[in-house]
Parts: C-alpha cells; structure tokens; sequence
C-alpha cells in the first residue's frame, strides 16, 4: 500500500519530465523508462520531504503544466529588504528613488565577512583605518538598546569596501544621490525627513516626516568620540571629499538637526555615522 501512495505521489514529477514543448526530451530530467527496478525500488522508501525537492526540481526545469516557482514582485513602499543577517528594512519611494526606511544594523560585509566592531575602544588613535561598526558609547559605557533602535555607526572605509554594506541590489546613496533627495522635497526638506519621536531631545514644529523617510538622532562618533545623540541624525555618502593632499581623509555627508537644518557637508573618514540605503 505504501508502495502505491508514493508511487501516485512520484508520477507527476516522472510525467512532467517526458518531453519539453518542442516534444524532445528534456536534458537532466526524470525519465520513467530510463529508471531501473532498483531505482524503483528504492523509490518506496522514499520520505516525503524526498519527493517534494524532486518536485521542486521538476517544476524548476519544466514550468509547462506545474505551478512554476517565482519570486513575488518588489514594490517599493510595501515590501522589505533584508540584509546577510537577515534584519528586514522597510522601504519608501520618494521621487524616483527608493530608500530603506530605517538605519543599517549589518553586523557582515555581503560577503560573509565580519565586520570589526570598534565600541570599546578607548582611543581615537586607535580607530581603524578600515571598515568598522561600533555603538553609541555614553561615558564609556555603550548606550542599551543603541543598535536596535537606531542601528549601528559605521566609518566611511566599511561604506567604501568592496564587498559592500548594504542587501544585494542596494548601495549607499553618493553625495549626487542625497541632493536628488533634497532637491525633490524642496522647501522645509528637513522637516519632511525627520520623524516626529521623543528620541529628539526637542523637535520643531516643522517636523512631519510627510516623505516617509524617517529620521532618527543617532548622532555619531561611536566608540570614544560619541557625540549628539538625541539631537542630530548622521548618515554617509558614498563619495570620498578630494583633500588635495591636505588635511584629513573625509567623506560627503548628511546632517539633519532637531532644528530641521539640514546640511550637506563632510566629515573625517574614521568616524561612526549611520547609513541608509538606495535601490540599485
């Protein structure tokens, strides 16, 4: 009796396999001819989990006449991106551009590679000079719950890594992308980003988040040299600011204060700043 129900069970994933629509056979695919009476045999003590990859696989190779496996639809505003670690973001058009609609908390590079955490070092001449994520530190002790509601602050060596901060078909926006941003709210445009929350340590009444974006005060810093949470949001660009061979390396930034101004501006490289990302 067992041998019948798995055999029923089996027969859609060997008959789908026959031909193709050109009436040739199929490369790779289960025949019921080409499987011997061992294999046969072999199919009885077949578990269920078993016959459902086999029909996966079927369906895989040869959608006519199964429910083919698709990828639902993006639509931004909607649906989430998540990242290596599996943390979803929610997303907003505004524009033409779509953003997620919270800060980065990655812990990976998108190649699986651990991103150093830097929150417990005690010196500014001991940041590194490459990728790093750290938290917001209040007189030497991490701030709780820091990353879960603002994400971590990363320095600009790991927004420029190649092996890249944010989900597979995302980046961090350039300095360019954040104008297109700014031009297209127009007038109060850090108002229109910040949202109204008592995380700000006060809040103008200009602030309505009216274009989703949802601004938090994550200040920056991180590590040692923490500073402005509460009253300023941080977030990178991905463009590097020439130095002419003088000064600092910095990098292009974003600046939004509880005031509602709003700043394009540059800041040193070493230090920790949210990120947000920009759909490809």
């Amino acid at each position: 009796m067992m041998f019948r129900i798995l055999a029923l069970l089996l027969f859609p994933v060997i008959c789908l396999a026959q031909v193709n629509s050109n009436g040739e056979k199929p490369t790779g695919e289960l025949l019921s001819n080409e499987i011997s009476p061992n294999e046969m045999k072999r199919n009885a003590s077949f578990n269920l989990d078993e016959i459902k990859v086999r029909w996966k696989k079927a369906a895989l190779e040869n959608c006519t006449g199964v429910p083919c496996v698709t990828t639902p639809a993006f639509t931004c505003g909607t649906s989430t991106v998540s990242d290596i670690d599996n943390n979803a973001y929610n997303t907003v058009l505004i524009g033409t551009q779509c953003w997620t609609q919270s800060n980065l908390k990655v812990t990976k590079y998108n190649d699986g590679t651990l991103i150093p955490d830097f929150t417990n070092i005690t010196s500014i001449r001991s940041i590194p000079v490459s990728g790093a994520r750290a938290e917001y530190v209040v007189s030497g002790v991490p701030s709780s719950g820091y990353v879960g509601t603002y994400g971590y602050l990363y320095n600009w060596y790991a927004v420029a890594d190649s092996r890249k901060l944010c989900p597979t078909g995302w980046h961090v926006p350039s300095k360019d992308e954040w104008d297109i941003l700014i031009s297209y709210l127009g007038t109060n445009a850090g108002g229109k980003m910040q949202l109204i929350s008592t995380l700000w340590s006060s809040q103008s009444s200009g602030a309505n988040n009216s274009s989703g974006f949802t601004a938090i005060p994550g200040g920056q810093g991180g590590g040692p040299i923490s500073n402005f949470i509460s009253s300023a949001s941080y977030f990178w660009s991905s463009s590097e600011r020439p130095t002419g061979g003088v000064g600092v390396p910095s990098a292009y930034n974003i600046r939004l204060e509880n005031s509602l101004n709003l700043f394009n501006e540059f800041i040193d490289q070493y230090r920790g700043l949210s990120v947000r990302c920009l759909k490809d």
